[in-house]
């Protein structure tokens, strides 16, 4: 095996130096003589350089994955090891846990095709001299491909695939090629959008791209979902009463809102403009109770409320409540799905049309880029109406790798309203807390030309554009993609 200073030698950064780092008590102090700039050109070449790596551990792990199936028996590759399958084997090997190991075994069997999968043996044979190649490529090829690019990681790759699912079954073959193809497509997009999203976003962004293709799969699985919903109350071991709670879709969705609207300020929430408003997040902000605790006693507090008690008496001016999203064609006719405004959770639409009754409706109108139309303007501060527009645009803050929702963040003029900017919501971004923070006061500034992509430049003058808007979940059928042919069974 290499001694640490050839591994080291492999980092482009390093070798620059010619420091000898004999181990890894050397590194500090190598490290603590470097630059910024050259600190994170060792951070990108490390990745680039554990990516490589992965790539062959992924080799290795899918071929022993391969050779230690159940059919094989006690001859697997695994079992002969004493391990009872090749999750167990990889996560004695690598010291991961099991949810890791797993992770590693799924990504690592997709990464083998067909053909390859058929030569492996029990009796740990090599590959035969020539594979057979599957007849049919699998509609995740264009992952597989990314994965062995580098351009997306693991983790990716598997909340990727995961949360788009398996195509529907069609009534023919034409069908169902067609619904590989639009199912690569929604990978494509979201491989595109991996590099400025967190493994979460694109996590709900899978999902919600799932159900927009297979309506009829995101009803049959909502109707799942609440049929399945359930309150059980018991003691455990310790005489301690316990909670165990399955929510529906809509109910988890309402759920969160109730805890967001509660606990926002001491999250990073948006700031207060109101003065009281204001008071009461600097006291919940210094409140000595640990989050579980407050969201517990919100819980009860809402729970002991009912229908009764006014709502400001427990939340303040910032109700809880849940935003819902539905498109509506050029001709007026509404999607079969609704999403939360926040975490794209799919929704059947006569959830809409309840909603609606209840809470009213604000249209919202787009343009084929989705840039929203015809809302209020020439105000200083941004309105009720625009910040549902800018919800819908932005679907959380826009920097990069950030995933906080719509609800966390505030909107920022990119031109300065000191400066004759105006209120306009082409002018306007949503942006957390924290990042809207770090914008004013670290010398960062957004640009946009028109109604171009948001352009964000760091106080070194570079530039990079920031990421894709939320509504692209809303318009795939501006791509020119249409929904896969009806399935001839219900969806599982």
């Amino acid at each position: 095996m290499a001694v640490f200073s050839e591994v080291a030698a492999l980092i482009p950064t390093l070798r620059g130096h010619r420091i000898p780092v004999a181990s890894a008590d050397d590194l500090p102090a190598t490290l603590s003589e470097m630059s910024d700039a050259e600190i994170l050109a060792i951070l990108e070449e490390t990745v680039e350089l554990a990516g490589q790596v992965e790539q062959i551990k992924l080799a290795a792990v899918g071929v022993a994955a391969a050779r230690s199936t159940r059919a094989q028996g006690h001859s697997g590759l695994a079992q002969s090891q004493g391990r009872r399958s090749a999750v167990d084997l990889v996560q004695n090997i690598t010291g991961s846990t099991k949810g890791e190991a797993a992770r590693e075994v799924r990504v690592a069997l997709a990464m083998l095709d067909d053909g390859t999968r058929e030569t492996l043996t029990d009796a740990g044979n090599t590959l035969s001299p020539q594979p057979v190649v599957a007849s049919v490529m699998p509609w995740y090829e264009p992952l597989r491909s990314a994965l062995q690019a580098g351009a997306i990681t693991t983790a990716q790759f598997d909340v990727i695939r995961n949360g788009l699912g398996e195509p529907p079954d069609t009534e023919d073959d034409d069908g169902a090629r067609e619904a590989r193809d639009v199912w690569a497509c929604a990978a494509e997009q979201l491989i595109a959008e991996a590099p400025v999203r967190s493994v979460e976003e694109l996590r709900s962004a899978a999902r919600a791209l799932r159900d927009v293709l297979d309506p009829e799969g995101a009803l049959a699985r909502f109707d799942a979902q609440y049929a399945a919903r359930s309150l059980r109350v018991y003691r455990d071991s310790f005489g301690r009463r316990r909670g165990d709670i399955v929510f529906d879709e809509e109910s988890g969705a309402f759920f969160d809102s109730i805890v967001a609207a509660g606990l926002r300020p001491r999250r990073g929430g948006p700031r207060f403009v109101d003065t009281n408003e204001k008071a009461r997040a600097e006291a919940l902000v210094a409140d000595p109770r640990t989050n579980d605790q407050l969201a517990f006693d919100l819980f009860m507090d809402v729970v002991r409320a009912g229908a009764l008690a006014e709502p400001q008496d427990v939340f303040g001016t910032r109700q809880a409540g849940v935003r819902l999203v539905q498109v509506v064609d050029a001709n007026g006719a509404p999607g079969s799905i609704v999403h939360t405004e926040d975490g794209l959770t799919a929704l059947p639409a006569s959830t809409a049309a309840q909603r609606i009754c209840e809470g009213g409706v604000v249209a919202v109108t787009v343009d084929s880029s989705g840039n929203p139309l015809d809302v209020g303007r020439e105000h200083r501060l941004f309105t009720p109406a625009q910040r549902i527009a800018l919800a819908i645009r932005d679907g959380g803050c826009r920097i990069p790798g950030c995933d906080r929702p719509a609800s966390y963040c505030e909107a920022h003029h990119i031109d300065g309203w000191s400066s004759g900017g105006r209120t306009d919501i082409d002018r306007g971004i949503l942006l957390c807390r924290f990042h809207h923070m770090n914008l004013h006061h670290g010398g960062w500034r957004i640009t946009r030309n028109g109604k171009d992509d948001f352009v964000l430049h760091d106080p070194g003058g570079e530039a990079r554009i920031l990421k894709p808007r939320a509504v692209l979940l809303y318009n795939w059928g501006a791509g020119g993609v249409d929904p896969p042919p009806k399935r001839f069974r219900p969806a599982a």
